[in-house]
């Protein structure tokens, strides 16, 4: 089939990319060698252990929920491919504009775990000081924008920041994320739209993990993929399997190249599952069928991954096992660093909106901590 957008990314095979699933590597790791991306062995190890980091810190910071010591978390487990997969394609000066389980892209880019685990907790070492629901970080230093419950919302913002990179003239790429559910909100037409009319340099990542909270990718849409939508706006679209990261990587790292070089957005649908709950404020066996679930947790991409890096004999299970073990005492650490520390200052709620604060306001601060004379 003729692809009728420009500048299309050239994967090996025949098949449409916006409706074919794009893969590396099958269900048990073991790779088509054609496919397999050109990546350093010690970048490959890079993105493993950054996938292990995403689901140490999602086991621990969930049950750390149930037992009440945080008051809210929603996890990635199953998607650490689709995440990490993305993220280690972009350049240092790329930006990240996340959906709602891309937290791990930030970790991956510098934002230490420490500040992660504040920002959930709302202490006085939280950069936000406490005004943001938990699992809602942002670092300037890692150019990872702070999350939005609001869906789809980041999609326009992110557009517009690729605008302004092609505006200048630099090489900034910007990566927009968003679930399946957002496809069907304005922002994410009215973004793929004015990406695809002025060919900006946006890279639109869509994390299908098949369930927008309760409801399921089938009520989302009629169309066969959700990448091929991009077509409507002149924008190609690339499916692949979510869980799959070397397949991910590839495919996000043709896309990032493309959009560099002037050759406009790419909107990549990357199938994946949510293993577990929306949040720790969701029930899915209420909604879902968990025969299912236990099917996708046999794909499982850190397995596949696992399966792969061994058979290459870039790692054994002795270096896996201290990987993973170091994992797990940087996350207890960070944990351990952050649960005692104090909530941020008083003070700091009239703090941040003007350049010097108004009299009225600390008034009322001291009406309401009884400070006043």
């Amino acid at each position: 089939m003729a692809h009728p957008v420009r500048g299309a990314i050239a994967l090996p095979g025949p098949d449409d990319p916006a409706l074919a699933t794009y893969r590396v590597l099958d269900e048990r790791g073991v790779a088509d060698p054609a496919r397999v991306p050109e990546v350093a062995p010690a970048e490959w190890l890079r993105m493993y252990r950054g996938m292990v980091v995403i689901r140490t810190m999602d086991e621990r910071l969930m049950a750390m929920q149930r037992q009440g010591r945080i008051g809210f978390y929603g996890e990635a487990r199953g998607q650490e491919a689709a995440v990490i997969g993305s993220a280690a394609a972009l350049g240092p000066d790329d930006w990240i504009f996340p959906a709602l389980r891309e937290a791990g892209a930030g970790i991956f880019r510098g934002l230490p775990l420490t500040a992660y685990v504040a920002q959930i907790m709302g202490n006085a070492h939280d950069p936000g000081k406490g005004r943001q629901m938990p699992c809602h970080e942002g670092t300037r230093a890692s150019k990872f924008v702070t999350m939005s419950s609001c869906i789809a919302t980041q999609l326009p913002h992110a557009t517009g920041m690729a605008w302004a990179a092609k505006i200048r003239g630099d090489k900034t790429v910007v990566a927009a994320y968003l679930g399946d559910g957002a496809t069907s909100e304005s922002d994410f037409h009215v973004a793929m739209n004015f990406a695809g009319v002025f060919r900006v340099p946006v890279v639109f990542v869509c994390q299908n993990n098949q369930w927008a909270i309760s409801t399921p990718s089938t009520a989302q849409t009629a169309a066969p993929t959700i990448a091929i939508k991009g077509r409507a706006y002149g924008i190609e679209g690339v499916r692949v399997d979510g869980n799959d990261l070397p397949a991910v990587h590839r495919v996000m790292r043709d896309a990032v190249e493309k959009a560099r070089s002037g050759g406009g957005p790419t909107l990549i649908e990357a199938l994946t599952y949510r293993l577990g709950a929306h949040t720790s404020s969701d029930d899915p066996s209420r909604y879902r069928d968990e025969r299912v679930t236990d099917e996708w947790k046999a794909r499982d991409p850190i397995s596949r991954m696992r399966n792969w890096l061994l058979s290459q004999g870039l790692l054994d299970a002795a270096g896996d096992e201290k990987l993973r073990a170091d994992v797990d005492a940087e996350v207890r650490d960070a944990i351990a660093a952050e649960e005692g520390v104090e909530g941020p200052p008083v003070h700091s709620l009239i703090e941040d909106v003007f350049a010097e604060v108004p009299r009225f306001l600390e008034d009322e601060l001291a009406e309401m901590t009884g400070s006043g004379s």
